[in-house]
Formats: C-alpha cells, sequence, structure tokens
C-alpha cells in the first residue's frame, strides 16, 4: 500500500476507538472531526466520543449478560473507551456508567497526546479525496447531508433512518428525598456501586395511571414530511410511544416494580406497601449533583416535559439541567453493502464504523470502531486479517452487521445471545448463559493472543 495514513471521519465512540487501535498498531492516523466547525442537531461539546443519549454503558456483568461479556473482550482488546468509561464510572448498580463530561475529556486527551495521532476539525463533505486509500467512516447517527449524499450516491441505495430520543437530566438537589430513596434493583451493587445507587420515585395506581394520560395527550415534536415514515429503534422507544401500546406497558419496561421497595410507605400493621410502578433515576457525573431519568426518552416538547415529569412523586418540584429531545439516525444498509471487515463492497478503500453500520448502544458501536481499526491497521501493514470467531460477543455482532442480518429487513441490533451460536441444548437458564461466556472468553483470547503474534 502506497499511503501508509489510515484517514477516520468522526470522533465519536467508534471513531476514537478505530484511532487508537490503528495508532497503537504504530500506523499514522488523521481523525476528521467537523465538531466545532459544524454543529450536529444532538452533541453540545467539541469532544471526542461525547455521550448524547444517555450515560450508561448497560450492564458490566460478564458470565450472565451479552453486553457485560462485550465489555469485557473489549478490555481484553486494550478499548480506549472501556478504559475511559473505567476511569469516569458512576454508581449505577450491576450496570457500568460514566460522567459523560470527565468521560469525553479522558478520550480526547487520550487522542490528543498520541503521537501517531492528528486531529482535524473540519468537515468531509462528501466522499474522501481518491488519495485516502484507507478511510475509516464513522460518522455515527448524525451524518453530515453532504456526506450522506454521497454515500447514498454510491451505493444506489435509499439510505435507512429511524429516531432516537434523549432521556432528560435532573439537579439532585431538586428532587423530593422525603417521597423517593436510593435503592439497586434487588441491591445489586456493581462496578463502582453500593446496592443503593438509583434514586427511585414509587406510584400507586392512580398516579401512575395519570401520568399515562398526561404523556400520551401532551403535545409533542412535530415531524417534517420527510421524517413521518421513518422507524423508531425498538430498544430506544420514546417513553410516550411506550405508553401508547398500553396502560400496563411501562410497567413492564422502565417503570417496573419488582425488586424495589419504597421505605416511606407502610400500611396499618406496619407492612410496606407495594408500589404500583417505580420512575428510577441514574447517577449522570461524579460529583452526584445530575441524574437522568431512566428509559425517559421523549419526543414531548419542552413545556409539555416539564409539566408531565413534575407529576412523578419526588419530582414535583424538579430542575432540569438537560430536557429530553429528539433526532434524527442514519444507518446503511450492511448486510447489502460490506464485506465482513467492514469495506464497502462497491469501494474497498472505505470501512464503516458504528451506529452507521447499523449497530446500536455505545459499546456496540465502539466495538464496531476496534474492530475497524484493527482490520485498517493490518491493511497497511499487510498483516494476516482475522475477524474475530462468531461465538464471541465482537464476532456474533461483525457477523450479524455483514453476513449474518437478512439485509431485506435489516434493522439496528443491540448485542444479545440470539446472535451467537447456541451452546449444548442441555443446558439451560442461567447457566446456558453462563455456557455462552465461558466459550466466548475462551474463543475471544484465543483469536487476540494469535493477532498479538501476528502483529
Amino acid at each position: 500500500m502506497k499511503n501508509r495514513i489510515v484517514h477516520i471521519i468522526g470522533a465519536g465512540m467508534a471513531g476514537s476507538e478505530a484511532a487508537w487501535q490503528v495508532a497503537n498498531a504504530g500506523v499514522k492516523v488523521v481523525l476528521h472531526e467537523m465538531r466545532p466547525v459544524k454543529k450536529t442537531e444532538a452533541h453540545q461539546t467539541d469532544k471526542c466520543a461525547e455521550l448524547v443519549c444517555s450515560n450508561s454503558f448497560r450492564s458490566d456483568d460478564a458470565e450472565y449478560n451479552a453486553v457485560g461479556l462485550l465489555h469485557e473482550e473489549m478490555r481484553r482488546a486494550g478499548s480506549l473507551i472501556m478504559r475511559c468509561g473505567d476511569a469516569s464510572k458512576v454508581p449505577a448498580g450491576s450496570a457500568l456508567a460514566v460522567d459523560r463530561e470527565v468521560f469525553s475529556e479522558l478520550v480526547t486527551k487520550e487522542l490528543h497526546s498520541h503521537p501517531n495521532i492528528t486531529l482535524d476539525r473540519n468537515e468531509v463533505a462528501g466522499l474522501p479525496p481518491a488519495e485516502w486509500e484507507n478511510v475509516i467512516i464513522a460518522t455515527g447517527p448524525l451524518t453530515s447531508p453532504a456526506l450522506t449524499s454521497a454515500i447514498r450516491e454510491l451505493t444506489n441505495e435509499d439510505h435507512l433512518a429511524f429516531f432516537d430520543a434523549i432521556a432528560p437530566i435532573v439537579f439532585k438537589e431538586s428532587i423530593d428525598m422525603s417521597k423517593a430513596w436510593f435503592q439497586s434493583r434487588y441491591d445489586k451493587p456493581g462496578p463502582g456501586g453500593t446496592g443503593k445507587d438509583y434514586i427511585n420515585c414509587a406510584m400507586d395506581k392512580a398516579q401512575y395511571e395519570a401520568f399515562i394520560n398526561a404523556l400520551i395527550t401532551g403535545e409533542k415534536t412535530e415531524f417534517k414530511e420527510w421524517e413521518k415514515n421513518t422507524p423508531y429503534f425498538e430498544g430506544c422507544l420514546p417513553i410516550e410511544v411506550m405508553a401508547e401500546r398500553g396502560i400496563d406497558t411501562l410497567r413492564w419496561g422502565p417503570m417496573k416494580p419488582i425488586g424495589l421497595t419504597n421505605p416511606h410507605t407502610l400500611d396499618a400493621q406496619g407492612q410496606k406497601v407495594k408500589s404500583h410502578a417505580i420512575v428510577q433515576l441514574r447517577q449522570d457525573n461524579l460529583l452526584g449533583t445530575l441524574f437522568n431519568i431512566v428509559g425517559f426518552q421523549t419526543k414531548l416538547k419542552y413545556g409539555a416535559q416539564s409539566a408531565v415529569f413534575k407529576m412523578i412523586p419526588g419530582l414535583e418540584n424538579a430542575e432540569f439541567a438537560r430536557l429530553g429531545g429528539i433526532h434524527r439516525n442514519t444507518f446503511i444498509n450492511s448486510p447489502k453493502l460490506l464485506d465482513a471487515t467492514l469495506r464497502m463492497k462497491a469501494m474497498p478503500r472505505l470501512r464503516f464504523a458504528g451506529q452507521m453500520t447499523g449497530c446500536e448502544g455505545y459499546i456496540e458501536s465502539a466495538t464496531v470502531g476496534l474492530l475497524a481499526g484493527r482490520f485498517a491497521a493490518a491493511q497497511v501493514l499487510e498483516q494476516e486479517i482475522t475477524t474475530p470467531p462468531v461465538t464471541t460477543a465482537m464476532g456474533a455482532l461483525l457477523n450479524h452487521i455483514t453476513t449474518g442480518a437478512n439485509a431485506e429487513t435489516f434493522q439496528p441490533m443491540n448485542i444479545n445471545f440470539g446472535l451467537f451460536p447456541p451452546p449444548d441444548e442441555k443446558i439451560q437458564g442461567r447457566e446456558r448463559k453462563k455456557a455462552y461466556t465461558s466459550r466466548a472468553l475462551a474463543d475471544f483470547d484465543g483469536w487476540i493472543n494469535k493477532w498479538r503474534k501476528a502483529a
């Protein structure tokens, strides 16, 4: 390869991780990030790997959860995103949540200080120049119109799109703790936690039903004509869309009361009364001054949000550091357009990474960035490129977005055990999950060790 520089477009979760992997392989990187020269609809800073929707990386349980397994594989692969996530974690039960400002500052500092990385603050408007022989496009869900249009023309495909919604953030000091209380579900401590990591706000049946009615009738964001047929991602539905699906939908979703006990409520016999529904808030920064409302992504207008969310017991006087919002995400039909190493079949000098490939979630996006970075570096160094086994979380995710999914019905996907080859059918229940993770980590270690030897 004549040009030994890898150009990466987009310094989000995927682009930042890709740059780190390429640079650590000894290859020069130019990381192109258009912020703050050109802003997006959702970002608020110019930091790399800014977390827009939530501060949670979800479950950190590597033994029984597919997301936690992916965390562990990322750590074993030398992930920058996981290292900075671990360094900025805040209490969140069994989940890994981070102080989003500390996290993005750490990532940005690491990328700035790496001798093989140059950060270019300009928009790549259109297809990358022909002389860029090795490119990773990791522009995420808010790819600029110029680049989106160029990709659509290149592939002769209509780009796919869905809406993604953002949850509101509340100042802790404005929460009424005479009604709310600290507790993790089932008192699970998790990474950096104590078992009392979430603020919980309970509702009785009447309060819940009034709240649901207010959600459904509240004034909502109007979509433009070209947006009206865009589907939502099922794993990140607005709270009011879930409410419209049935009166008890939220009680079995983000407002489920199981595993939580309200210490403020006692019956005549002194027994604690079971709550009809419970809203949880998760710490959003290291200082513990900000808490986001878990699962409360929304398309309600700001005035309606303030009124409706203050119906939640304990949040009557809530002050919001940020209200929720909604933005349009774009992704490509990866099973049809990409090869097994994330290269575009129509133009192999281009690789894609992150949410644009149709994965969903912070860690999934960073994972695809990690793989794209390793594949690109190996190509520059003329090393053999091997993909992770499909029995691993990385391999299962990569397989799904490149060859495993049906291109005719392709939609964004979080990592889950349904993407893995099943283990021995005789193993059931909780031990079946353990069978997935034990096999995955053994196979992952074999793959990553071979990769290290080849390098």
